[in-house]
This record gives C-alpha cells, sequence and structure tokens, in this order.
C-alpha cells in the first residue's frame, strides 16, 4: 500500500484465495480517540490474472448494488477465477450504514470526491485510496448504483464515451455482455470527479450502473442484477465458466444536460403525470405542482422540454425549487458519443 493514505487493510490483496476484513479508516473523535471506519472489503483471487473492482453502496441510500455484492462474496468460489475480483460492498460506509446519500461525518457524496485527499474528511480519505489505491489494480471498475430514496431509475448502464475506438469498443462489449436493456452514453472529462472519471485517469474500463432505487431492494432489478454479474465477470475475462449474455438488445440513449433534466421550479406536493419507461414527447404534460396550503391557488402545470423515453423520476411528493424530477433520454448511437 502506498505511504500517502492512512488507511490500512486488514486484506492482503496478493493473496489467492477468499479473504474479507476492513479498510480502517482513521476516525478520531470525542466518543473515540483512537477510532477507525470499518469499511468492508472481499477479494476473491484466484493466481494472475484481470482484475475487476466491484463497488456499491458509492451512495449509502441506494441498496441493490450492496445486496447483490453481498451475495457475490459470499457465493463466487475463487477456484472458477483466473485473476481477481476485489468488492466494496459499502463503499462510502459511513452513508450506507446511516441509509443515507451523503455522510453523516462530514455530508461527503463520494461521487463528488474524486481523486479525493488522503489528509481530507474521511469521505475525501476514501476517495483517495479507492483512486491511488484499488484502481490502480484494476482492469475494470462496475459501480453499482440506483435511484437511491429520492428517485426511481429504470434499470440503466451509464458508459463515458472514449476518444480511442479500441477502448470504447472494450466498453460496448461489457455494456452488451451486462445485458441490460437500456444504456446512457455520455462524454465526460477524465478531470471530474466521479468514479467513472478516476477509473479514466487510472486506464480502468468503468461501468456505472442504476438500478432501481426508491429507497427500496426492487425484485425484478435484483433479478436483472444477479444474472448480469457473471457475465460481466466472464466478459472481463476473470470468470471462465460464464454464461452468455441474452439475446435482447440494449437502447442506447442520451440525456441532453441542458433539455433531458425537468426541475421543480416552485415548492409544493409533485403529481405526475408520466412514469418511468413512457416515451413523451416535447410540450407534453409532466406533471403539477399544488399548494396545499393555499388550497384554492391553480397548481403549476410542467412540461417536457425534450421528447425521449423517461429514464428516472422523482419519488417524494414534497419538491423544492431545484429537485430534480425527471431524467428523458434520447435515442443515440453508440458510435456518436466520444
Amino acid at each position: 500500500m502506498s505511504d500517502d493514505s492512512p488507511i490500512v487493510s486488514e486484506v492482503d490483496f496478493d493473496r489467492d484465495g477468499r479473504h474479507a476484513g476492513f479498510l480502517r479508516v482513521p476516525h478520531s473523535v470525542h466518543r473515540s480517540a483512537y477510532g477507525w471506519i470499518p469499511l468492508p472489503v472481499i477479494s476473491l483471487r484466484n493466481g494472475d490474472g484481470p482484475v475487476v473492482l466491484l463497488m456499491g453502496g458509492n451512495h449509502g441510500d441506494e441498496f441493490e448494488g450492496q445486496v447483490a455484492l453481498s451475495k457475490l462474496a459470499r457465493n463466487l468460489d475463487p477456484s472458477r477465477l483466473r485473476g481477481q475480483v476485489i468488492l466494496l460492498p459499502m463503499a462510502n460506509y459511513p452513508a450506507a450504514r446511516a441509509g443515507l446519500r451523503t455522510s453523516p461525518l462530514d455530508d461527503g457524496n463520494l461521487n463528488r470526491s474524486f481523486p479525493g485527499n488522503p489528509r481530507g474528511t474521511p469521505t475525501s480519505v476514501i476517495a483517495h485510496f479507492i483512486e491511488s489505491e484499488l484502481m490502480r489494480r484494476a482492469d475494470f471498475l462496475l459501480d453499482i448504483h440506483s435511484g437511491g430514496s429520492s428517485m426511481r431509475y429504470l434499470p440503466t448502464l451509464l458508459m463515458a464515451g472514449h476518444p480511442d475506438p479500441a477502448q470504447q469498443e472494450r466498453g460496448l462489449a461489457l455494456v452488451r455482455a451486462l445485458g441490460f436493456p437500456r444504456a446512457v452514453l455520455y462524454p465526460e472529462s477524465p478531470r471530474a470527479s466521479y468514479s467513472s472519471s478516476a477509473a479514466r485517469r487510472n486506464d480502468v474500463v468503468g461501468i456505472t450502473a442504476e438500478m432501481a432505487g426508491g429507497g427500496g431492494v426492487d425484485r425484478d432489478a435484483m433479478k436483472l442484477l444477479d444474472a448480469a454479474l457473471p457475465r460481466y465477470l466472464g466478459a472481463c475475462g476473470v470468470l471462465a465458466d460464464a454464461p452468455l449474455a441474452p439475446k435482447g438488445e440494449t437502447r442506447y440513449f442520451h440525456v441532453n444536460s441542458a433539455s433531458g433534466y425537468l426541475f421543480a421550479r416552485d415548492e409544493g406536493v409533485f403529481e405526475p403525470a408520466a412514469e418511468p419507461g413512457d416515451t413523451v414527447a416535447a410540450g407534453d404534460p409532466a406533471g403539477w405542482i399544488h399548494y396545499p396550503d393555499v388550497p384554492l391557488a391553480d397548481p403549476v402545470t410542467l412540461r417536457f422540454d425534450a421528447g425521449g423515453c423517461i429514464l428516472s423520476m422523482r419519488v417524494p411528493a414534497r419538491v423544492e425549487r431545484g429537485d430534480c424530477l425527471y431524467e428523458v433520454g434520447v435515442p443515440a448511437d453508440p458510435g456518436d458519443v466520444r
């Protein structure tokens, strides 16, 4: 491990077999002067080969990835591997333990904190270790998200376009292996602060999965994810006897940063007019914001700025100005996004 990070790993990532323990994140507070935060980590290794990093709990209120990676840690036999799988089921442990998107210790959003700082707040220290230690070992990253407690997502893959056609095709091959019905392609700067940006900086092929969310663990999303993970490991070259991808076709989308997101511009109670999976046109009603405290006031009618497929929708009815209500994707050609 690097001398830069204060994190101590209980797991030796160079040992073969199944090994589970904690990444000890130093945390000195009033109730525990010499304490540490226990970040769960599992290594499944069988000799040399590709290294795959799987993350869940990047946002603590997104649960499908936490459950799926816990199951995989128990059930995947290291003897079936050629290489290594490293699992972080609760990547931002303080947030995941609290069931919150961000850490209650520092309000840190892990997926806005890369490359981190080894002398920063707990979230920044975790981000630094993941990027500087784990991603430097890895060849592939799958970061499993969901809509969390504020949004509900159609199961969708997210992949940043790559200027190198060979790298672009490597990513698209993994998208096909995962077999999700939808994938969003987007341009990304390697200077950004997402886990996918950290992967790009370390020449790691990174993909993000958005599952269902809504504050729970969705049964259909879990079935899709549980079946997709062995296929993904097979496509990465670390699992030799992996099943093949289903014959269904993945539909590709792009989300316009200006018109693809619909935000509340008033405070009140949101009544939606459409659901994830619906196809809408620009100008179609998106819903209404009501004012129960002024019951005779007419609601505000919201309309979509762009047409396409609704990928995600806000869950809580109570909204404030600036809350995201919908995300709308428009069809894209995978060769168009770099």
